[in-house]
């Protein structure tokens, strides 16, 4: 098994990749947990699961989860599928589609959501948010300022409570020539809030 410890944290370099597919960095991947709260039979549904890392981190985390990737692309869907067979877990759906469209008759419905993507995220916070459970919590992801305000408008028009807004700022020892360096992982916000 590669990952064979009760704590999340997976490397970065353990998960098969594509180019130009995006990867959850190891310390934005902890943040997302942390906002996620997920609890040991939660639905997960991740949209824009990308390589995956989210969902194999709660499976791993939660083995009695049931967690549905949704991906819109067939190559990436069976790049997730790949690492969730290298990694063991064998409680993440793949689901081949474009969010919001393909939500509207997806079941069960779920107790968390992460939307790592996807456009136009307005709708697919909208939509999310009908399936959404009571007391259920949504967490969004953004790396550029639009997506940011896009987000926090939509939560809070959708009012949304308990709304946190974290921004990652971390920097990693690496080993550049003869030197070495921090080099900083690229700042993603980590937008959350709960249906009440």
């Amino acid at each position: 098994m590669l990952w064979n410890y009760a704590t999340p944290g997976i490397p970065d370099d353990l998960f098969e990749r594509l180019p130009g597919i995006p990867l959850s960095k190891r310390e934005v991947r902890l943040l997302i947990l942390s906002a996620l709260r997920l609890q040991k039979d939660s639905v997960l549904w991740d949209i824009g699961a990308g390589t995956g890392t989210i969902p194999i981190e709660s499976g791993l985390l939660c083995p009695n989860a049931q967690i549905i990737a949704v991906e819109r692309d067939d190559e990436v869907a069976n790049l997730i599928r790949h690492n969730c067979n290298r990694f063991g877990v064998t409680n993440v759906k793949v689901l081949e589609g474009s969010a919001p469209e393909c939500l509207e008759d997806l079941k069960p419905k779920p107790h968390r959501v992460c939307i790592e993507g996807g456009r136009p995220i307005k709708s697919i916070l909208e939509e999310v948010w009908q399936h959404l459970q009571p007391e259920g919590r949504v967490v969004a992801t953004a790396g550029n300022l639009e997506t940011l305000y896009a987000i926090s408008e939509s939560l809070s028009q959708l009012q949304a409570r308990n709304i946190e807004v974290v921004q990652s700022a971390i920097n990693r020892l690496e080993t550049r020539g003869i030197h070495q360096t921090f080099a900083a992982v690229s700042p993603i916000f980590i937008l959350s809030g709960e249906k009440l």
